[in-house]
């Protein structure tokens, strides 16, 4: 199969980091043209965000001399603030709850929204190659905010023009098959760095305080 045909569907996908992305990409590419959006407003230490979109970067780069594969990135805008009233309210729920569902919604309606502008036929995202992350929330809130945007007609960017649009959801659940073993050794391959947090400023205390847990029990889990 020609990994660079133009007859395969162009997916736009999310991407959480560049660990997570490994596995993801490599599984897609041999049925899509692929276009990486790094879009995550919840790391919220700007030297962490920059560090993960660096790692993310340089993936691509030597995954594409690699392979000879043409998977292209595009970054979102940065604005924490975005993360920070998603959440708001929720800052004290614990990590994978309801806070973590507002903040899948974030990034997935903006992730929809890309998709629309660059005319994508799908969309879906790395968040489900985790096993701290949860599947089926993921699927249920993308197809949430497939619901609730309007994307029957949508406009072209750059051309002034509306046109019609038949965008879906692949919802791949990308842990299966090993997926998430998959990513660690594709993280080691390419001696990328990973994180033990999500990326926001609660998962990272939360992701400390069991640290300090373990260290105190003598190591055990």
């Amino acid at each position: 199969m020609d990994i660079n045909s133009d007859d395969r569907k162009k997916i736009l996908l999310h991407s959480c980091c560049g660990p997570c992305a490994t596995a993801v990409i490599e599984r897609l590419l041999p049925d899509y043209d692929i276009t990486v959006f790094y879009y995550n407003p919840n790391i919220t230490d700007p030297a962490e965000y920059e560090h993960r979109l660096a790692e993310q970067k340089r993936f691509i780069n030597e995954f594409r001399e690699k392979t000879g594969a043409s998977v292209e990135l595009i970054e979102g805008r940065y604005e924490p603030a975005e993360f920070f009233d998603a959440v708001k309210g929720l800052e004290g729920e614990p990590e994978g709850g309801a806070r973590c569902r507002e903040c899948f919604r974030l990034r997935l309606r903006e992730t929809v929204r890309k998709a629309l502008e660059l005319g994508a036929d799908c969309f879906d995202t790395t968040l489900s190659v985790s096993p701290y992350k949860n599947y089926a929330v993921i699927s249920e809130t993308a197809e949430e905010v497939l619901a609730e945007l309007d994307i029957s007609t949508v406009p072209r960017t750059g051309t002034g023009e509306f046109v019609d649009s038949n965008l879906y959801y692949v919802s791949g659940n990308y842990k299966k098959k090993e997926g998430y073993k998959r990513s660690i050794e594709l993280a080691r391959e390419y001696g990328l760095s990973r994180q033990p947090y999500c990326g926001c400023c609660f998962s990272e205390r939360e992701a400390a305080d069991a640290a300090a847990r373990r260290a105190q029990d003598g190591g055990s889990v």
